[in-house]
């Protein structure tokens, strides 16, 4: 994976699979981000702690990944990001979302870890999980730590202890989905832009833009480095609807 393709390209390193709580299994997910010509994405399926009710029943909704799906999670990550440089030339960045939540959205916390090795038991201080991730060499990211506009459970953990982990994150989210968060905006923290997306719906929302070789390390030192900008990408309209389904005869006399 040594070829440059020039000049800048969109990134979104914030999705999720159907491993956790997304609609599109990992191959449709890099099908529907090379078919755009995105030049990296990283897929980051929600990894959740068993200590809390939030995160038991996450467990047992089949909305996590867990220790047993972690080496599947992982095998098919590295098998679609060969078929993504073959077929589209983008990078696929292995990741994972610490996921803590509570009842209570001061206590709730998620961190991303993209270009992981291994996973990070979430069961730890957020402190301790950013150390981890970057020990492995994984960028460790706030996700969503403000308000993210939106009628949910938010994460507020990261954010009241950020003049305390502001060294120990390597990007926090400006944007999360088409949602700019003003706050982190304003801060003087390293940034980054996702779409935390679940569905195809979401394609349409705030990206990374980078100018750097399309390589993994050269992709996690751009973001270490803070040589990123960022963009609102409107997707195509047929990107973000489902392929009709076939008429059930004609199923029958395909798989047949």
């Amino acid at each position: 994976m040594d070829d440059n393709q020039g000049v800048t390209y969109l990134a979104d390193f914030h999705l999720h699979s159907s491993f956790s709580d997304g609609k599109l299994p990992i191959p449709d997910l890099v099908d529907l981000f090379g078919k755009q010509g995105f030049g990296a994405i990283a897929i980051t399926d929600h990894f959740c702690e068993e200590s809390g009710v939030m995160g038991r029943a996450a467990h047992y909704l089949g909305k996590t990944l867990t220790h047993e799906t972690l080496p599947a999670y992982f095998e098919l990550l590295k098998s679609e990001a060969e078929r993504a440089w073959d077929r589209y030339r983008m990078v696929v960045l292995p990741g994972i979302e610490i996921t803590r939540n509570s009842l209570l959205d001061h206590r709730s916390a998620h961190i991303l870890g993209i270009g992981v090795s291994a996973a990070v038991s979430p069961e730890q201080d957020p402190l301790q999980v950013a150390r981890d991730l970057r020990a492995q060499g994984a960028l460790a990211i706030a996700a969503h730590p403000v308000w993210t506009r939106k009628i949910e459970k938010q994460t507020f953990h990261l954010w009241d202890r950020r003049e305390e982990l502001r060294t120990e994150f390597d990007a926090w989210e400006v944007a999360s989905g088409p949602h700019l968060f003003p706050e982190v905006e304003r801060s003087r923290l390293p940034k980054i832009a996702s779409s935390d997306l679940h569905r195809p719906s979401q394609l349409s929302s705030w990206k990374t833009v980078l100018d750097c070789e399309r390589h993994p390390e050269a992709i996690l030192r751009a973001v270490r480095k803070q040589q990123v900008d960022f963009r609102f990408y409107e997707a195509p309209v047929a990107a973000t609807r489902p392929e009709p389904a076939l008429p059930p005869k004609l199923q029958l006399q395909w798989t047949g």
